[in-house]
């Protein structure tokens, strides 16, 4: 049975964590002996404003327009006429139906959540701190050559 993995270090941000498999990458560590942890993680969402009818149907209206133009191109691509036109004229009147269909749907989207939701956010995950961790058989060496590269980094300051 395999020893479980052995924390080499412990880092505030995960930056940190990734520069240490960097500098033991290019000291030909081999890395794929090692795993970042996140620990103590907590989802976090950043608000990042109201979102009301105007904003959900310009929302809509935009993803709508977007899908129903590349439909529509696509679609018009595939015709015997003359492959480009219809390509184009296709792809702008479906562009114009996408548009209205997806304001309407984000419309009637945004009136169903009774005003539970007005407001727009994006939602991330955070750790408390990242740990390197190691096979059992490698977590002498990579704690030595970090200890080595954070001796040789103070020297040179």
């Amino acid at each position: 049975m395999a020893e479980p993995d052995q924390v080499v270090a412990s880092f505030t941000d995960y930056a940190g964590a990734q520069r240490a498999v960097d500098a033991l990458a290019n000291r030909r560590f081999p890395v794929e002996h090692l795993a970042v942890v996140g620990v103590g993680l907590q989802s976090y969402e950043q608000i990042t404003g109201r979102r009301g009818y105007r904003q959900a149907a310009v929302g809509g209206l935009a993803s709508g327009a977007v899908v129903g133009f590349l439909v529509g191109w696509l679609l018009g691509l595939f015709t015997l006429v003359d492959p480009r036109v219809s390509a184009i004229v296709l792809g702008m009147w479906a562009l114009a139906i996408g548009a209205v269909i997806g304001a309407s749907v984000a419309l009637v989207g945004h009136a169903m959540t009774g005003g539970r939701r007005d407001f727009s956010s994006a939602s991330t995950l955070r750790a408390e701190r990242y740990d390197l961790v190691a096979d059992a058989d490698f977590a002498v060496k990579a704690r030595r050559m970090l200890a080595d590269l954070n001796a040789a980094s103070h020297s040179t300051r």
